[in-house]
């Protein structure tokens, strides 16, 4: 199997209704539309379009099914630290379940001519899912979190990242301690989420002043940018307007093959061993460019 390009800034530019950002090098899609789809999308929720509905196409498109897309790296790449087999079932038999099962319950459905962003949003239908929705949010996540991991990855992030990070945490050590402890308390199956909050739109509306005071929210209190959040099942932090940066899947099939029931032991091997951060930062660099943040300023 070819393993697909690592995700650049460079490659990412606005599509879909929903605000997306596409990616010419990314996976991020989750399901290909037929041949010549693409490699995926990485999805990017505009904070200012949140509360649009789906724009749903006018015109009848040709069928054409969802496809697997490979993760972005070989089978084998990830070991010592999540092997082939976990990859061979996680991937291959659980991804895989997840868009054959999409596919046969949009047949002869409007759905047919939808993107995979636009059944997940559609089908969340405002905190109240329908069928459709459980093997749309699972093919969404599963795809993001293929890209959120590489060989010889882990350790801290540079740049931008690492600076927003320590502001928003107070140091990397403490984002590492509220990612795991999310991870850790998602009763059964869920996911572990750095995201962009919506609070971002005040923070950048106050930084376009040109003020240095600290950007407050309605409240008085500080407004951040940056939050971990934990959601359970299928859901996806995009469906209530955040901006994913990295996730975690904690759902069992992620790590019981290498870690049986040590669900601690493979957080701390995903952070320090298989967190892709180029990817978490090209997805900043997306989410940075898309609201326009021309105010913010920080240190080389």
């Amino acid at each position: 199997m070819a393993a697909m390009a690592a995700t650049s800034a460079a490659s990412l530019a606005v599509s879909t209704p929903a605000g997306f950002l596409s990616s010419s090098s990314s996976v991020l899609d989750g399901g290909q539309r037929g041949a010549g789809a693409g490699a995926g999308t990485a999805v990017i929720v505009q904070q200012q379009r949140r509360s649009r509905h789906v724009a749903l196409r006018a015109v009848a498109s040709p069928r054409a099914e969802f496809e697997l897309p490979p993760p972005p790296y070989e089978l084998d790449a990830l070991e010592p630290h999540m092997s082939k087999n976990t990859l061979e079932f996680h991937w291959g038999k659980h991804h895989r379940a997840y868009v054959d099962n999409l596919n046969k319950q949009i047949a002869g459905t409007e759905e047919e001519r939808y993107s995979l962003e636009e059944v997940v949003l559609k089908s969340y239908n405002n905190g109240t899912p329908t069928p459709l929705f459980n093997n749309a949010g699972q093919i969404w996540n599963h795809t993001f979190f293929w890209e959120s991991m590489k060989p010889a990855g882990g350790g801290a992030p540079k740049g931008k990242l690492l600076q927003l990070i320590n502001r928003d945490f107070g140091s990397f050590d403490e984002f590492k301690t509220q990612f795991k402890a999310a991870g850790a308390t998602q009763f059964g199956s869920g996911w572990a989420w750095l995201v962009i909050k919506p609070s971002l739109e005040e923070w950048i509306a106050q930084r376009q002043t040109g003020s240095d005071e600290p950007v407050k929210d309605k409240d008085g209190n500080i407004a951040k940018s940056l939050a971990v959040v934990k959601t359970p099942n299928a859901v996806t932090p995009v469906v209530w307007g955040d901006v994913p940066l990295l996730t975690m899947d904690v759902w069992e099939h992620a790590y019981y093959l290498d870690y049986q029931n040590r669900r601690p032991a493979y957080m701390d091997v995903f952070l320090d061993q298989l967190v892709n951060w180029d990817a978490v930062e090209a997805r900043l660099e997306a989410a940075l460019s898309t609201v326009n943040l021309t105010q913010q300023t920080f240190t080389s």
